[in-house]
């Protein structure tokens, strides 16, 4: 099964920080920008898919519902010979910004895509008493939280530090893989090939991690991805970035890791 995992596009928190004073992070949309990175990228992953399945995006889905016995055994000759439209499947973080760049994808994939789900447990990690704090506003406004956290991440390493009533990175990587399980029957119970997932910098990160069974040393040592920018899990192989998206209006570039 391949596993495209996307970044959401450009958020207007992206641009400003501040506006996460005055609205929640899950109901934080897109900015303009965003948009049309998530429209690039939803041409990108159709062109991915036309060049690695060609033809049989032009077929007619496999059936894998209840049949009879001669339907069953033509199913199954079709998929041993690999023939038969391919079964691709998106999920989605339930935020906003998720959603959005989501739905502007699936635009694109039209004819392409079998469907779309969300995944609650794809939400990004949560922040705790700092959320919608500007990080120079935390120290000021709780100092103790503020440097018990900080003490925390440089005894321990950021992905132990665990935010005040938030979530560590360890946190959100125990959450994220309960829903490996669902990923794991979309291939083997219900015939899906590939699945894309819209999330956020660090749970793609955590996906990559926990999915390639990845260290901690090495998450510490990856950097958070462009937005919309795309990587590639083929088979659990590590195929890095189709595409690196977008910081601040600029092209993202991947550097690599020294702990892959």
């Amino acid at each position: 099964m391949k596993i495209l995992l996307v970044r959401h596009g450009e958020s207007q928190g992206n641009v400003d920080q501040a506006i996460h004073t005055i609205i929640p992070d899950h109901e934080i949309a897109l900015s303009s920008r965003g948009k049309e990175q998530a429209a690039s990228t939803g041409k990108i992953i159709k062109s991915f898919y036309e060049k690695t399945y060609g033809d049989l995006l032009k077929e007619k889905p496999i059936n894998t519902g209840p049949k009879d016995a001669a339907q069953l055994f033509e199913a199954a000759l079709k998929m041993m010979a690999g023939k038969g439209k391919p079964k691709i499947r998106l999920w989605q973080s339930p935020y906003r910004r998720t959603r959005e760049t989501a739905e502007i994808i699936e635009k694109s994939l039209n004819g392409i895509l079998l469907d779309k789900k969300e995944q609650v447990l794809l939400c990004e990690q949560q922040f705790g008493l700092f959320d919608g704090i500007e990080d120079d506003l935390q120290k000021e406004k709780f100092p103790e939280e503020f440097n018990c956290f900080q003490h925390t991440k440089q005894h321990n390493g950021k992905f132990w530090a665990r935010y005040p009533m938030g979530e560590s990175a360890f946190d959100t990587a125990c959450r994220l893989h309960q829903a490996f399980g669902t990923f794991h029957r979309d291939s083997e119970n219900h015939g899906i090939n590939d699945i894309i997932v819209v999330c956020h910098g660090t749970v793609l990160r955590l996906f990559t991690m926990m999915w390639l069974h990845k260290s901690p040393e090495w998450f510490e040592k990856e950097k958070s991805p462009g937005n919309c920018a795309i990587r590639l899990l083929d088979n659990n192989e590590d195929c890095g970035y189709i595409y690196g998206g977008h910081r601040d209006g600029k092209a993202w570039e991947y550097s690599g890791n020294q702990y892959a």
